[in-house]
């Protein structure tokens, strides 16, 4: 068990670290510029609030703390918490600006941070990567305070046959996409093969209400090709 969980350590690693330079920019070519307007989803269903801090868990470039930052006009304190040194390290040149925003260099399934230090968390496109998403979903209870909210956008199933059909044409067309913008399809072959294994909606909305989360929903974009899910620490 521990080598498997030191096999996908090193894996996702490994990916992130070759995808770094380019993954916005493959981030708006594999989703069309999509993935823009499902953040913003995200961040309009979480609805911030001002003077409340956030932590932001594999914040990747930090998309989301930024958009985060803006609803509340800079009046929050944030947290992005990324395991990737590369990817930590473009995610802070690209938001130097933005004066509340610090990092860490941390796993989700152990952060360095206090018990009920956040009224917020936030995972994007992240808790398929970890090691233990039990142990993730855990500690993300942990860190909350009472009261606060856990919300997850991730890839899900999709519920209508036909746009899963042409969904399911078009993944296939990503790791050639990869090599072609990237030099390599290995770290695109890993991201559809992840997909594929991770959670549908109800699977994952079941595992955060057995780690203590409360009033556990879930909203699907795009007919599911992603899904934000919602949970409370009451």
């Amino acid at each position: 068990m521990k080598s498997t969980i030191q096999d996908k350590d090193k894996l996702v690693n490994s990916v992130f670290s070759n995808v770094h330079k380019k993954y916005d920019l493959m981030n708006d070519i594999m989703s069309l510029g999509i993935h823009r307007l499902w953040k913003k989803k995200f961040i309009d269903w979480m609805n911030p609030q001002p003077n409340t801090k956030l932590i932001d868990v594999a914040s990747g470039t930090g998309d989301i703390a930024k958009l985060f930052y803006e609803k509340t006009n800079g009046t929050v304190n944030i947290t992005c918490v990324e395991p990737n040194k590369k990817m930590l390290e473009r995610g802070k040149i690209k938001l130097k600006n933005y004066k509340t925003i610090n990092w860490i260099n941390s796993k989700a399934e152990k952060i360095p941070a206090k018990d009920d230090a956040f009224d917020y968390y936030s995972i994007s496109y992240g808790i398929r990567n970890v090691t233990n998403i039990n142990l993730a979903l855990k500690e993300a209870f942990r860190i909350l305070k009472p009261g606060g909210r856990f919300m997850c956008l991730e890839f899900s199933k999709i519920d209508n046959e036909l746009i899963d059909f042409f969904y399911k044409q078009y993944v296939k067309t990503i790791p050639l996409i990869g090599k072609f913008v990237v030099g390599t399809e290995k770290p695109y072959e890993y991201l559809v093969d992840s997909i594929k294994k991770f959670y549908n909606q109800e699977q994952l909305a079941k595992l955060m209400k057995s780690n203590g989360f409360s009033n556990v929903e879930f909203r699907n974009v795009s007919s599911g090709v992603s899904a934000i899910h919602s949970g409370w620490k009451i």
